[in-house]
């Protein structure tokens, strides 16, 4: 249900709005191309204008929205050059932060990813593209906070940020009927502590769904 608009430009406010705008992008809850007013974030989230200007802002600092020369304000439609290039970042980033979080895995983790990646299946079998696309962040964040590199893990939050709207897009496209295979390859090399097996898997994982969008 809608909240009343009241005038509370305080950071607190501010920082909710951002928050909350930026898990219905990063989670695909908002399609490609969509525009977006100023008064209709303010409306959403209780705030008045003030604290949803500046949320927005910030957004579209990060690319996760665009803005005209008009002033208006939409979620990205990527080009096939921008998916190469966002998919690009991500077999670079996070598979560096994969290897890193190696030799801090433990078993633990391992049995973290299997629940996450049982509830991907029920996600998929309940077709909930939304849920199936956080449950799938937090499968990759899960593994990534291990590597202890959080500068690195914000740069690659910015990038799932700027492919949320996408990535509803592809998953109507995959049409899924099991968790990615390419999370079990994952698990299992994680519990091999094979190297190079675990860097294979997170690359293909990032990067296939995204290059066959691109093409």
């Amino acid at each position: 249900m809608l909240l009343n608009p009241r005038p509370d430009p305080s950071p607190s406010a501010h920082d909710r709005v951002y928050r909350g705008l930026r898990g219905r992008i990063m989670h695909g809850e908002i399609a490609p191309g969509t525009p977006l007013t100023i008064r209709g974030v303010g409306h959403e989230f209780g705030v008045s204008m003030t604290p949803a200007r500046e949320a927005v802002r910030r957004l579209s600092a990060e690319g996760a929205l665009t803005m005209s020369a008009s002033g208006r304000v939409s979620t990205p439609e990527l080009s096939s050059e921008r998916l190469e290039e966002l998919a690009a970042l991500r077999a670079l980033i996070e598979v560096e932060l994969a290897s890193r979080a190696l030799p801090r895995a433990h078993i633990a983790l391992i049995d973290r990813l299997q629940a996450i990646n049982t509830r991907i299946h029920e996600d998929i079998t309940r077709r909930d593209a939304v849920s199936y696309i956080r449950r799938n962040l937090e499968f990759h964040r899960t593994l990534y906070l291990r590597a202890q590199a959080p500068a690195m893990l914000a740069m690659a939050e910015t990038v799932w940020l700027q492919l949320g709207p996408t990535m509803r897009a592809l998953y109507g496209r995959l049409q899924r009927t099991s968790a990615p295979q390419h999370h079990r390859m994952i698990i299992a090399a994680l519990k091999a502590g094979d190297e190079p097996a675990l860097r294979l898997a997170v690359r293909s994982d990032v990067t296939q769904g995204l290059r066959m969008l691109a093409r």
